[in-house]
C-alpha cells in the first residue's frame, strides 16, 4: 500500500469519544484498547461481535479443519498399534465417518459462542456496542441504521473503519446455497459431499480441499497456476501438492472456471481450456471484496484502491484526518491477526503514544492444510531474486525422532539468517501444529536474533521444536546437506 500523506502535517490529539464502524478483530481489539485508554468508545456491527471472522470465516473454517485432522489421525492410528473393535476378530479395524450434520451444528455452535464471549468481553471493558449498520458522515461521525428501521448520528472525534470483506463471486457461477457454495455457505450442507470440486488454489481454497477429503469427500481443486499456493514457498507447496496426490485429491491445473452450473444431481465446471468437470457440489474461493461500497468514503475525503480498498499507511491512517482503518476493507494481509494489530497501532496513533508501524514482513501467517504451512519474514522466492542476501537450511523432519514417534513421514523446517551477520531473517515450517512451531522462528524474525540465540536455546527432547535449533546450529556451522538450497 502507498504511503498515506494527506494528514502528515495535521496536529495529532488524544481523542475522548471513538467510534468503530465493525466489530471484527479490527474493530473489538481496537475498542478494548481505547477503552483500557479511557476513551468513550463505540462500536455499530450489524452481524455480531467477531463480525465474518468469527461468524463466517475463521472460527467455523479452522473448526472444520480440525474435525478432519481429527478424523486423520484417527483413521493413522493403526500405524501406531490401535486397533478397534474386538480382538478375536480378523476385521477389528474399522475407518471414522464424519457425521456432518453434528459437525456442522458443533461448529457453528462454537462460532456464536465465540462471539458472545467477545460481546461480553467488550462491554466489561466499558465500550458500547450497536447492533446496526453504519455509514460514515463527515468529519467523524456515524449514522447508524438499527434493525428496526430507525436513524441515529453517532458523534465522536476519532472512527475506526474495520468494516472486512465478502466472497468475491463470479456471474457466470453464482452461489446458490445448497450445490453451488461460497465460503460462508459451506456450513450449510448436512452430509459429506459426494464429490466437492473447489474452485481457486489459493490459502482458502487449499484449506478446504484438504478438509473436505480428510472428511471422507472425493475433492478435485481447479487451480490457475502450474502449483497449488501460488503465493506460499515453493518448497512447502510442492510438498502440500504431493501430499494431496497420495491423499486423493486431484488437481486441475493451469486453467481457471469459465462457468458452474447446477445440474439435476450436482454440478458443472466448464474450465477455460474446455474440459468439464462433474461434481455433487462446487466450492468458489477466488478471493474477497471490501465491505467499503456505500458506507460514506468518498463523501468523507477518504481514498480508496481500484480494488476498493481503503487506502491507509503503516499507522492505519486514512486520507481523512481523525479516520483511521484496520482489516480486511484495508488491503493489508487478509489475517485476523494483522486486523487486530492493525486497530491497536490506530489506537495508539490517535492517543499520541509512541507507536511501532506495522512491519508486514514480521507477520507470521499458517495455511490450515494437512500438513499445515507456516511462515514468518524474509522468503525463498526474495532470496532467488536476489532482493536479499542469506544462508538458508532446510532440515527434513524426517530425522527428528518425535516426528518418527508420531508417524510423521513429511515436513521440514527451513530458516534463512542474513549473510555476514547470521541474524535470523525468515522461516518455513511445515508439519503438523507447524502454527504452534512458528512462534519462536518469529520471535527470532521480530527482535532480530542471530542463528546462535536460537541454536543455543534449550529444547525439549525429544520434541519437533528440536529440529528448529538444530537447523539453526546447520546454519551456524554452515553444514551443506544434498537436499538444502
Amino acid at each position: 500500500m502507498g504511503t498515506v500523506t494527506s494528514q502528515t502535517s495535521a496536529k495529532r490529539f488524544a481523542p475522548d469519544r471513538i467510534a468503530i464502524l465493525g466489530g471484527g478483530p479490527g474493530g473489538y481489539e481496537a475498542a478494548m484498547v481505547a477503552a483500557d485508554a479511557g476513551a468513550e468508545v463505540t462500536i455499530v456491527e450489524e452481524k455480531g461481535m467477531g463480525g465474518s471472522a468469527v461468524l463466517t470465516d475463521v472460527v467455523p473454517s479452522k473448526t472444520l479443519i480440525a474435525t478432519a485432522d481429527a478424523m486423520r489421525r484417527v483413521n493413522a492410528s493403526t500405524a501406531f498399534g490401535v486397533r478397534f473393535g474386538e480382538h478375536s476378530s480378523d476385521k477389528y479395524e474399522t475407518e471414522a465417518w464424519a457425521d456432518f450434520s453434528k459437525v456442522n451444528q458443533r461448529l457453528m455452535k462454537l462460532a456464536h459462542s465465540q462471539s458472545r464471549d467477545i460481546h461480553a468481553s467488550v462491554e466489561a471493558a466499558g465500550v458500547r456496542i450497536i447492533a446496526g449498520r453504519g455509514r460514515l458522515v463527515a468529519p467523524t461521525n456515524i449514522e447508524v441504521t438499527t434493525e428496526a428501521g430507525e436513524t441515529t448520528v453517532l458523534e465522536a472525534d476519532a472512527v475506526i473503519i474495520a468494516t472486512g470483506a465478502h466472497p468475491r463471486e463470479l456471474g457466470s457461477a453464482k452461489p446458490d446455497g445448497e450445490r453451488i457454495l461460497n465460503w460462508t455457505q459451506a456450513y450449510n450442507l448436512t452430509e459429506v459431499p459426494e464429490h466437492m470440486i473447489v474452485v481457486g488454489s489459493g490459502v482458502t481454497g487449499a484449506e478446504f480441499a484438504s478438509a473436505y477429503r480428510r472428511l471422507g469427500a472425493d475433492v478435485t481443486l481447479v487451480s490457475s497456476r502450474d502449483q497449488v499456493l501460488p503465493g506460499e514457498d515453493s518448497d512447502a507447496a510442492s510438498l502440500l501438492e504431493n501430499s494431496f496426490a497420495r491423499a486423493g485429491v486431484k488437481v486441475a491445473s493451469r486453467s481457471r472456471a469459465e462457468s458452474v452450473e447446477r445440474t439435476e444431481n450436482g454440478v458443472k465446471v466448464t474450465l477455460t481450456d474446455g474440459r468439464v468437470l462433474d461434481g455433487s457440489h462446487c466450492l468458489m474461493a477466488v478471493g474477497g471484496i471490501p465491505n467499503t461500497e456505500n458506507i460514506g468514503l468518498e463523501e468523507a475525503g477518504v481514498e480508496t484502491t481500484e480494488s476498493g480498498h481503503i487506502r491507509v499507511d503503516t499507522v492505519s491512517r486514512t486520507t481523512a484526518a481523525g479516520v483511521y482503518a484496520a482489516g480486511d476493507c484495508t488491503g493489508m494481509m487478509p489475517l485476523a491477526s494483522v486486523a487486530a494489530m492493525q486497530g491497536r497501532i490506530a489506537v495508539a496513533h490517535m492517543q499520541g503514544e509512541a507507536v511501532k508501524p506495522l512491519q508486514l514482513h514480521r507477520v507470521a501467517s499458517n495455511v490450515f492444510t494437512s500438513p499445515e504451512i507456516a511462515t514468518v519474514g524474509v522468503t525463498q522466492a526474495q532470496v532467488d531474486s536476489g532482493k536479499y542476501q542469506a544462508d538458508v537450511v532446510k532440515l527434513d523432519l524426517a530425522t527428528n525422532p518425535r516426528a518418527k514417534m508420531m508417524n510423521i513421514r513429511e515436513g521440514f523446517v527451513k530458516i534463512f539468517s542474513r549473510k555476514g551477520s547470521g541474524t535470523v531473517i525468515g522461516a518455513v515450517v511445515v508439519a503438523p501444529r507447524a502454527s504452534e512451531l512458528i512462534f519462536p522462528l518469529a520471535l527470532a524474525v521480530t527482535h532480530k536474533l542471530h542463528v546462535d540465540d536460537v541454536a543455543g536455546t534449550f529444547t525439549v527432547y525429544p520434541s519437533l521444536s528440536g529440529s528448529l535449533s538444530e537447523a539453526a546450529r546447520r546454519l551456524h556451522l554452515h553444514v551443506a546437506e544434498p537436499n538444502q538450497s
